[in-house]
């Protein structure tokens, strides 16, 4: 992808919302790591994707400075639907509160902070739209949390599944590195799902939940 290629898309998408230009403006600017903000092209992706779906209850594991949460958002359209998103940084809850105070989704969103596991306890519900991009370490047991809670033909979003290429390189041995290989080791033998990887930025994973009437 060329930076010149990458303007050429960028004209030819949805524009960029105001609010979430200004999001992306200050999670550089404030932010450790803004690398990880989602940005224009894989936002408008997001918001495409919870179109197809459709889904009711949405949730993000890992919501860092909450550009791909009112993504998501955008995306619902049922009456009833709302996105429930986790980050485990409370550091961040600030930042995250401010700039979804000026958001048109805020009332479609619901940000908890904590733990994961414990969150999910709590909520005692099952989600048909589960978007992963939490610590890349822990990615194996994320998807294990998110099939536990994933309607059967459900669909899980996980980022960050090319990780700069390191995955398909014998050389890295990182811990993060690690993470990401075991997790697609085991999206690829997993017989309960239906799977597609798309380059695009760091890798994104499309996972369906085959249903007990999938052919499949």
């Amino acid at each position: 992808m060329t930076e010149q290629l990458e303007e050429y898309i960028l004209a030819h998408i949805d524009p960029e919302p105001e609010h979430l230009r200004r999001l992306d403006r200050d999670t550089h600017v404030r932010l450790l790591y803004p690398r990880m903000c989602s940005g224009h092209l894989q936002g408008r992706l997001l918001k495409m994707l919870v179109r197809m779906v459709n889904p009711t209850d949405v949730l993000e594991l890992g919501t860092y400075s909450g550009y791909a949460t009112q993504c998501l958002a955008e995306g619902l359209t049922r009456d009833e639907a709302h996105v429930h998103t986790i980050e485990i940084d409370d550091e961040l809850e600030d930042f995250i509160s401010e700039h979804l105070a000026q958001s048109p989704v805020r009332q479609r969103i619901t940000v908890h902070i904590g733990d994961a596991v414990d969150i999910l306890q709590r909520l005692e519900r099952h989600f048909d739209l589960i978007y992963i991009d939490a610590n890349k370490r822990d990615y194996l047991a994320y998807y294990d949390l998110a099939m536990a809670h994933l309607v059967p033909g459900g669909y899980i979003i996980a980022d960050n599944t090319l990780w700069d290429g390191k995955v398909a390189d014998t050389a890295s041995h990182d811990a993060q590195t690690r993470g990401i290989r075991e997790f697609n080791d085991r999206v690829a033998a997993d017989p309960r799902v239906e799977r597609v990887i798309l380059p695009l930025r760091d890798g994104l994973t499309i996972i369906r939940h085959c249903d007990e009437n999938s052919h499949f």
